[in-house]
């Protein structure tokens, strides 16, 4: 496929989504969002693929809406109205929204925050299963300072990452932080920012390539699934899923590695 507005790879088991719009600090579009949601869903179904990442080309991760379209909007040339209608009945719902769909994708999904961050670009990033940020890179919410709200299911994710109080500093200032200072809060991991993209991959290929792809599938839908769950639930779950464990071929090849001490060949199965 020819891609308009991002870059797509794979190498070593790993599928990198580049935002690419650097001359805009990759600022969000229809375009992009459209993109995004087809490049996740080809990673999603390509077998060879274990772990994404989402990273921005040039210095930024994502500045955000395209101001023009802002711009244009608060000039009444346009709207800003969601670009379709979201399921809100059922579970499933919760994971099928427009940024939220990232949730339901059943690889591990990182984030490469290699530069500045706002708005969208950052609730993208909320929805990553693991956030690395760049040592000096800056993050915003920004809503309250566009006269807009907290958007696309922000209101529910970031207290859950770092507390109501944190996510209200962060969502009713719509200050500027470093990224130590995410990382402080537990948003984000801070890598050094000389080799990052390299670090990010290494992080990444990591998993994809020493952790059970069927595991890592299976923990992931349990830790979204079980916040909207309660304790005994999510207990029932997990016995259930751990006595089919004992008959899949990649319970039987994380032993076997273990004991022979090499290196795992998981199937998935």
């Amino acid at each position: 496929m020819s891609w308009q507005q991002l870059l797509y790879k794979v190498e070593d088991r790993v599928a990198t989504i580049t935002l690419n719009r650097p001359d805009r600090l990759n600022a969000y579009t229809q375009v992009m969002s459209a993109e995004l949601r087809e490049a996740f869903d080809r990673a999603d179904a390509d077998e060879s693929v274990r772990a994404i990442v989402l990273t921005g080309a040039g210095r930024g991760f994502c500045a955000g809406a395209d101001m023009e379209r802002l711009s244009s909007a608060a000039a009444g040339k346009s709207n800003l109205r969601n670009d379709g209608e979201w399921p809100t009945e059922g579970l499933a719902a919760n994971f099928a929204q427009r940024c939220s769909y990232i949730l339901a994708v059943r690889k591990p999904v990182i984030a490469g925050i290699n530069g500045p961050v706002a708005g969208i670009g950052l609730v993208l990033t909320l929805y990553c299963d693991i956030r690395y940020m760049a040592a000096g890179a800056k993050l915003t919410t920004a809503f309250a300072r566009r006269g807009l709200i907290a958007e696309h299911g922000i209101s529910w994710i970031l207290p859950r990452l770092i507390g109501p109080m944190n996510a209200m500093d962060l969502l009713l200032s719509a200050r500027t932080i470093t990224a130590e200072d995410a990382g402080a809060l537990g948003l984000v991991r801070v890598l050094a920012a000389e080799g990052f993209a390299g670090a990010v991959q290494a992080r990444a290929a990591e998993i994809a390539n020493l952790s059970s792809p069927r595991s890592t599938r299976i923990i992931k839908r349990q830790v979204y699934e079980a916040l909207l769950q309660s304790l005994a639930e999510a207990t029932a779950i997990a016995n259930r899923e751990q006595e089919i464990c004992r008959d899949t071929e990649d319970f039987r090849e994380g032993v076997a590695h273990y004991l022979e001490k090499r290196a795992p060949n998981f199937t998935g199965r």
